[in-house]
């Protein structure tokens, strides 16, 4: 804290400036929003934030066909292309990297799985896109 009253925006205990944590917590809640939405769809959560050496996939679910592996993104503001265009090339390489790891660990590998994603441009089940079959 600055002289004055004034936050100087980082938090003296973890190091963490204030901005990020409330984005990690925006992020979670965006998550149990868009498991909430799939569940009202059908789909069934198996794990939610599954990570493995060099990937992460936010929500695993499985619907009647097979395997879904789910990105989760909250873009509040469209001034960098909004939630889809924050999906990179890397990013993708990651989720893919783990959804094979999950599949090589958990399932047979002849499994059905499709990647979808969940876009969020606000904290309400009113703002989701549901782009099923997203990196194909």
């Amino acid at each position: 804290m600055a002289i004055g009253g004034q936050v100087s925006g980082k938090d003296s205990t973890t190091g963490q400036t204030i901005q990020a944590a409330k984005r990690a917590t925006d992020g979670r809640i965006a998550e149990r929003l868009a498991g909430h939405f799939l569940e009202q769809q059908g789909l069934t959560i198996l794990e939610c934030n599954y990570r493995c050496r060099g990937g992460e996939v936010d929500l695993v679910c499985r619907d009647r066909r097979g395997l879904v592996f789910v990105e989760v993104r909250l873009r509040r503001s469209a001034g960098y292309g909004g939630a889809a265009a924050s999906i990179t090339a890397g990013k993708r390489e990651r989720i893919i990297l783990a959804a094979q790891h999950y599949l090589a660990t958990h399932a047979a590998g002849d499994a059905d799985c499709r990647f979808d994603c969940v876009l969020l441009d606000d904290l309400s089940e009113s703002a989701i896109e549901w782009l099923r079959d997203a990196f194909c």
